[in-house]
């Protein structure tokens, strides 16, 4: 027993030692360095499973980046009987072979939140990507047009070109940018979603470029766009070009408030999370789950993003119970938050 549990360890695995009396849930996640996975996904999906079946056991994995590693969790899960796999690719290619292990071995695959090409995919649980870079390159593009730059640069910061979801992403903005005068410096698909690789790469740009000549950044997600803004503070930029950014988290609701990042997607990921563990426990227990639609015809879910720019903070975001002005408001950001109406100014 010990041994097993030490193995368990050495692979990143988590969570409990599967129950003989009810089916295994297994979770595969594919970093650390987006705060979502552990901080959100994870317990919910896991509190989720707990709720709708008692004799469940639910397990999970952080890959960290690390496509052979979470090939070996995959392995390790089935080999201890796993029923349902949750899958988020670290690579889209090679987490065929997950795939194709599981279905030899009769065990159903959820594409939780990047999609897998492949017809033994039972289900997709997402939202819909291209809607994603979409609502982003609009937003860059308005916000460009309000500023009178309606043929500035961008520095396009994509995300890793093994998720389908980045390569989606950018079929979003390049719909957004058709017809524009804008012209784009440079790109980069990020190997990993890696922040630090972003940040060196977008310092590099401005030094070739010039940061006054850098109109706005498509940054695919609100890490990027932490690395992004990191980068052009540290050359001077000012004023901050125009920053897109995915995820609505805290730190980049912040920077939003504060004037340095345009804007964020906001997806629901609690619900994302539930939707998937209420289908996964449907699986496991033989109970068809409902097909609202189909992508590339594999069953499919896909939510609906919301775009968030400063004005749209207090309705959304609190509003919707997502953060608390308290959350955001802190001592470093009570002006900005007082000039963004989420805080009242005070009498004198």
């Amino acid at each position: 027993m010990l041994a097993a549990v030490l193995a368990a360890a050495a692979l990143g695995l988590a969570g409990c030692v599967p129950a003989d009396e009810g089916p295994t849930i297994a979770f595969l996640m594919p970093d650390a360095t987006t705060e979502r996975w552990e901080h959100l996904d994870r317990p919910t999906m896991e509190h989720v499973v707990a709720q709708r079946c008692s004799t469940c056991t639910f397990r999970y994995a952080n890959a960290r980046e690390d496509a052979l590693a979470q090939r070996e969790q995959a392995e390790s899960f089935l080999a201890d009987g796993a029923d349902v796999l949750v899958l988020t690719a670290v690579d889209g290619a090679s987490a065929l072979s997950i795939v194709a292990e599981a279905t030899s071995r009769g065990v159903p695959v959820i594409a939780y939140d990047r999609f897998l090409a492949s017809p033994d995919v039972a289900f997709y649980v997402s939202f819909d990507p291209r809607r994603v870079g979409r609502i982003q390159g609009d937003a860059l593009v308005a916000e460009l047009a309000a500023r009178g730059k309606a043929d500035g640069g961008i520095l396009v910061v994509g995300g890793a070109a093994s998720d389908p979801n980045a390569v989606n992403n950018r079929a979003g903005l390049d719909a957004a940018l058709a017809g524009t005068e804008h012209t784009i410096l440079a790109e980069i698909d990020v190997p990993g979603w890696s922040p630090d690789l972003a940040r060196d790469w977008v310092a590099d740009q401005i030094a070739r470029v010039g940061a006054e000549n850098v109109a706005g950044v498509y940054a695919a997600n609100d890490a990027l766009a932490a690395a992004a803004i990191s980068a052009l503070l540290a050359a001077g930029a000012d004023p901050l070009p125009v920053v897109t950014g995915q995820d609505a988290e805290l730190a980049a609701v912040q920077r939003i408030v504060a004037g340095q990042q345009t804007m964020t997607v906001y997806k629901a990921i609690a619900q994302q999370a539930r939707t998937a563990a209420e289908i996964a426990v449907r699986i496991a227990r033989g109970e068809p789950p409902v097909v609202p639609t189909r992508v590339d015809g594999v069953p499919a879910v896909l939510l609906t993003p919301t775009g968030v720019g400063r004005d749209d903070v207090a309705n959304i975001l609190v509003g919707g119970g997502v953060l608390a002005v308290d959350d955001i408001c802190t001592p470093t950001f009570v002006q900005a938050c007082t000039d963004a109406g989420l805080l009242p100014r005070s009498t004198p």
